[in-house]
């Protein structure tokens, strides 16, 4: 025992000569301290190895089966092209230890985590006593290698299951992405007895989360409360990024600021939650008070401010990410050089493409199609042409930007060259050259028939595309024949928000809500997207007692938190029905601040309506969002006008005057 005790400290040195010397003098059986991780030994796996061999070369052999299985593990974790197993499985078949159970389960997990998936089912077919151990291993295996039909065989074979085994195929059927059929084996399991432990949860409820469902996903979160799992801080994350995914930010905040303990993920996961709604205000003050921020924490505050095109703030915090030390990746550029092109900021998108090129991040491919996107979005197609031609012109990616670009710009000639010389077209360079036509005023029922004479599939992005360019021409019935002849087949929410929007935009209220009470009735569930669409129809028609039961059937009934064009959609509705006061109260409870657009709708209807207070404060708060512009300012006087108040009426275009300020020319077009 004294010479087990003093290999023992000598390992704790990492003195393996002086470990061997002693290891030569005496029999194995005093290195069990070595091999049993009981007994609080250093894990110095490879030198676990070391002393295995060195003692073979003096005749010192393992003396019992834990000491083998202590070895064997070393090996498994130390997984080289020299690691040792082969000879170590020699040794055992040899020391007649092969049918030792313990053994031959370490054996199989060595082969499997090697990835000789065949070797270990050799092994495993060839033993003549198995526990439910060597079938876990086994079922393990064959998911990690995504074979899931031979998993699914030993799965439904085996004598005796327990929670690794149900755990296993749960986790292996969700990762690839087969949510529906591993919430069926959850449903086995309940039925056999068998308790889940938080891996189980866990998964279940990611797989949830993917699928959309709430009802199981309450039925899960239920499951957690009764079995004590919930204080797990995996199974807590996981339900409230299953809420948030779900829209139900409310639940998801319960239960985040009942939790005792979070880590990274938990905030981040929240964080994300409130920046994917366009919540950034709520989204700002919780990453202002997480304890440690990481990559992820920044970039999904970046990512949260562009979505709402607030760039100065998305670059604020970009900045005070980079003098903190943490370097941004390739994702988060590709969002911040986005945002720019979208608000048309080019020197701020100028800059960030050189430090793209001192950092080394140029090279990727996606970033490349995005400076040719941000370019375009410019107007500065010749920069968008050279950073094509210096970029990679092998991906796709890059080729459908450019497309774009052309498009955007109303240069459909071009776009249609580079379409024609494009090596292969995907549904992306399609629609790119639909939404052109469209955009112009073009038909582009050549792309279509071309389509259909290619039998080109037409999927769910595609018809969508189309019935959206019928649309936007103002061909109803070309609309309408696109999506009936896709309707039973597809399987996504766009081909019925383009159809239902389309609809809305041309007066066809009662057919597009009509369309919707037929969504309502498929698997499909509809998203924010599809409430835009519904609630435009309301406000074109004036419908405000249908416009509040859709927005209260968003919140309630498919858990989906209002945006802020929702919100505008809503204070369109009361303006429009003389309603001013709820609708400046509905502005001052929303989650986010009002924009121009809704301050501008309340002015709107002050006007309309006579009302000369709320009308005020509607346009001073609209020049201050939008100081360099004069039309709020031309609504007040017209307000005042309306009123006969002609000093204030004087009093507001002189102003106008001295500060240079002139109204912002209208534009229309076919919607």
């Amino acid at each position: 025992m004294i010479y087990a005790l003093r290999l023992t400290k000598f390992l704790h040195s990492i003195n393996l000569s002086s470990s061997s010397i002693l290891l030569l003098n005496r029999k194995w059986v005093s290195t069990n301290s070595i091999q049993n991780p009981s007994r609080r030994v250093v894990n110095r796996l490879q030198d676990h190895l070391q002393v295995f061999f060195e003692s073979r070369k003096n005749g010192i052999y393992p003396t019992s089966e834990f000491a083998l299985v202590s070895v064997i593990k070393s090996c498994t974790s130390h997984l080289t092209k020299t690691s040792g197993g082969e000879e170590i499985h020699c040794f055992v078949i040899k020391s007649g230890y092969d049918s030792n159970i313990y053994v031959q389960n370490s054996l199989i997990n060595y082969y499997v985590k090697r990835g000789y998936i065949d070797e270990a089912r050799l092994m495993f077919d060839s033993c003549l006593k198995l526990d439910t151990a060597s079938w876990n291993i086994m079922v393990a295996g064959y998911v990690k290698l995504s074979r899931l039909e031979d998993a699914w065989y030993l799965f439904e074979v085996m004598p005796e299951r327990d929670c690794v085994s149900f755990t296993t195929m749960i986790m292996g059927l969700a990762k690839n992405n087969k949510w529906v059929e591993s919430l069926e084996i959850f449903r086995e399991m309940k039925v056999v007895g068998v308790n889940p432990n938080e891996v189980t949860l866990g998964s279940l409820i990611s797989a949830c989360s993917r699928l959309g469902g709430s009802r199981n996903g309450d039925m899960l979160h239920t499951v957690a409360i009764k079995a004590g799992l919930e204080a797990f801080i995996l199974v807590s994350t996981n339900l409230i990024n299953m809420y948030c995914n779900s829209s139900r930010l409310a639940d998801a905040k319960i239960l985040f600021d009942e939790m005792p303990e979070k880590n990274e993920v938990t905030w981040n996961v929240m964080l994300n939650g409130y920046a994917k709604m366009g919540l950034v205000d709520l989204a700002k003050n919780l990453f202002d008070r997480i304890p440690v921020r990481d990559l992820v924490s920044w970039s999904t505050m970046i990512d949260g401010y562009v979505r709402v095109d607030r760039l100065d703030e998305a670059l604020g915090i970009y900045r005070k990410m980079v003098s903190d030390g943490v370097t941004p990746n390739e994702v988060t550029i590709v969002d911040l050089v986005s945002a720019c092109g979208r608000l048309m900021a080019i020197d701020e998108g100028r800059q960030l493409h050189c430090m793209t090129i001192r950092t080394g991040l140029e090279c990727f491919v996606f970033l490349q199609a995005t400076l040719v996107h941000f370019y375009a979005s410019c107007a500065k197609m010749d920069l968008a042409c050279l950073q094509f031609e210096v970029g990679c012109k092998d991906n796709i990616s890059s080729w459908n930007a450019l497309i774009a670009g052309f498009v955007r710009n109303k240069m459909v000639d071009s776009a249609r060259q580079v379409f024609n010389a494009m090596p292969e077209r995907d549904v992306i360079s399609w629609s790119s050259m639909i939404a052109g036509y469209a955009q112009i005023g073009q038909s582009g029922r050549w792309l279509h028939g071309y389509i259909h004479n290619k039998s080109i599939p037409l999927n769910d992005n595609l018809s969508a595309g189309l019935v959206d360019m019928y649309a936007k021409l103002g061909s109803i019935s070309g609309a309408l024949e696109v999506f009936q002849q896709v309707q039973d087949r597809t399987t996504t929410i766009s081909p019925w928000n383009a159809i239902i929007y389309g609809l809305a935009m041309h007066g066809h209220v009662d057919m597009s809500l009509r369309l919707f009470s037929d969504l309502q009735r498929t698997n499909i569930k509809p998203n924010s997207i599809t409430f835009i669409g519904v609630l435009s129809a309301c406000c074109h028609a004036g419908l405000l007692d249908q416009g509040q039961q859709y927005f209260d059937c968003m919140r309630r009934v498919y858990k989906i938190e209002p945006n802020i064009k929702h919100f505008g959609c809503m204070v369109d509705l009361l303006g429009r029905s003389g309603r001013l006061a709820e609708a400046e109260e509905l502005m001052m409870g929303m989650p986010m601040k009002a924009d121009i657009v809704i301050w501008g709708t309340l002015l709107a209807a002050s006007r309309t309506h006579g009302n000369l207070e709320i009308g005020e404060r509607a346009a001073k708060n609209l020049a201050q969002l939008e100081p360099a512009h004069g039309a709020g300012r031309v609504l007040l006087s017209n307000l005042y006008a309306d009123v006969g108040r002609w000093d204030d009426v004087f009093v507001t275009r002189r102003l106008m005057q001295s500060q240079g300020l002139k109204k912002s020319p209208g534009s229309s077009g076919v919607m």
